[in-house]
């Protein structure tokens, strides 16, 4: 077969609108770490209720995402993409003009919508239009827009606070995404078949209350402490929330969520690696740029530059690493990536204040090394493990849990920063802020070595395919 699924006389106008809003998303998702700071002191907030800019636009993104393929059963193709690059714009707008934390936070939840919507879809569409023989090369170039662009967010934040102001940032966003609104009313057109199936509204509240309720009682956590009733609380109604959704997950002939792949232990394995993965480098990414200007005190173009090394080091190994696995499998290279990954958060954590700069670059990029080594053999080796539908599952459950596994990790190294400040008694803010974060960077060095145990559970291709398919 060498004609596409659905015949599109310029798939790649169609692609376009679509490619300039996942850009844009994963810019945000990373961009706006390195401009922290200067929120918290623009706003006059601290770490914890800062660090809900991430959390919050990530714990939206993960809300969105299951629901992706029973939106696009309801709505046409170039609605929902309209939509999203409308909604996206408007979030970024309302940031970029907010004078207030609230405001700015109401903005940044607004724009994770919008990338809930485009990420899944853009794979979708792109799976759709082109022919078999164009495919690797479209879905090629989907990939590369999401390495791509975290790799270079933290540079060009750095460049555009250093040169304007931190709302220049949020109408940059606007202006592109406004390109993008442009190419999807000129050539965006529907793909997508509308059924309009039942919606299990149990399953719907069960993934918005279970997940929302995690993730905001681990960020609640770094304020007010793990014992606060409400912590608590919002951490019991999570956990007994997601529990009876798992259990009606599994009942229902149509799950929001096919939960029923995780029973397939290559699948199972190369998912938690993938989950624990992304915590790293969330972890990570949120703690450096904030250490490079809270505690080493240097400007936040500077750290944008700083950044840059890494950031391309890990788009050049996740290609690199893709193309690995079809010669090695994933045993090695995932072990190989989490003893790499150990190395550069260990060099984090021996880090101090007067660490040269060139001491810190190579500490990211050993760590920009380790994860991507890590992650692409991870995620390729579990949705090998699956066949026909179960793959889109699969991925959808992969996608989904990122974003809240990145949320709960932010939120969580959060917390370690806010202990290890509290327990150092320095009058420099600078010195308290650089125990803190090595607090944090501890947490990280957990992660990295759950991860590489986890990772000797991972077994050849072949032995994998007895284990599953038997």
């Amino acid at each position: 077969m060498n004609t596409a699924i659905v015949e599109v006389d310029r798939p790649w106008l169609a692609m376009s609108s679509m490619l300039i809003g996942a850009f844009v998303g994963m810019l945000s998702e990373t961009s706006l770490n390195i401009a922290l700071p200067t929120l918290g002191r623009v706003f006059s907030v601290g770490t914890g209720t800062l660090q809900w800019l991430v959390t919050g636009y990530m714990l939206m993104i993960g809300i969105v995402l299951p629901f992706s393929s029973l939106i696009s059963k309801w709505f046409s193709t170039r609605q929902i993409i309209i939509f999203a690059l409308a909604d996206f714009t408007v979030g970024a707008l309302i940031s970029g003009f907010a004078n207030s934390f609230g405001m700015l936070l109401f903005g940044r939840m607004i724009q994770g919508i919008g990338t809930g919507l485009i990420l899944p879809l853009m794979f979708t569409v792109a799976m759709l239009i082109f022919p078999p023989k164009k495919l690797g090369l479209a879905m090629g170039i989907n990939a590369l827009v999401i390495m791509f662009a975290p790799a270079i967010g933290p540079t060009v934040t750095g460049i555009v606070l250093g040169a304007l102001s931190w709302r220049a940032v949020f109408f940059m966003f606007a202006i592109i995404l406004i390109v993008g609104l442009l190419f999807a009313f000129i050539g965006l057109k529907n793909v997508s078949r509308i059924t309009r199936p039942k919606i299990d509204l149990p399953s719907v509240l069960g993934s918005v209350i279970g997940f929302s309720s995690i993730v905001a009682g681990t960020s609640l956590a770094s304020e007010a402490g793990w014992t606060s009733p409400r912590v608590l609380g919002l951490l019991a109604v999570g956990i007994i929330v997601l529990v009876l959704y798992a259990g009606r997950q599994l009942k229902l002939d149509e799950p929001v969520l096919n939960l029923r792949v995780f029973a397939k232990p290559a699948f199972r394995t190369g998912a938690i690696l993938v989950m624990i993965d992304f915590g790293i480098i969330l972890s990570a990414m949120y703690l450096m740029p904030q250490f490079i200007q809270n505690a080493m005190l240097l400007p936040v173009a500077m750290t944008g530059l700083i950044m840059l090394p890494g950031g391309i080091v890990n788009a050049l190994v996740s290609a690199f690493a893709g193309r690995m696995y079809d010669r090695m499998g994933a045993k090695l290279l995932a072990r190989l990536g989490f003893v790499i990954a150990l190395i550069g958060v260990l060099m984090f954590c021996f880090a101090d204040s007067k660490s040269s700069l060139a001491y810190v670059i190579a500490a990211h990029v050993v760590l920009m090394i380790g994860c991507p080594l890590a992650m692409s053999p991870s995620q390729t080796h579990a949705l090998n493990a699956l066949a026909g539908p179960e793959s889109a599952d699969g991925s959808t459950i992969m996608n989904t849990l990122q974003q809240i596994v990145g949320a709960i990790a932010t939120a969580l190294a959060t917390s370690f920063l806010a202990m290890g400040q509290a327990s150092f008694p320095a009058s420099s803010e600078a010195l308290r802020f650089e125990h803190g974060v090595r607090y944090g960077f501890c947490f990280t060095l957990a992660l990295a070595l759950i991860g590489f145990i986890v990772s000797l559970r991972l077994k050849d291709r072949k032995q994998s395919e007895d284990v599953d398919f038997d």
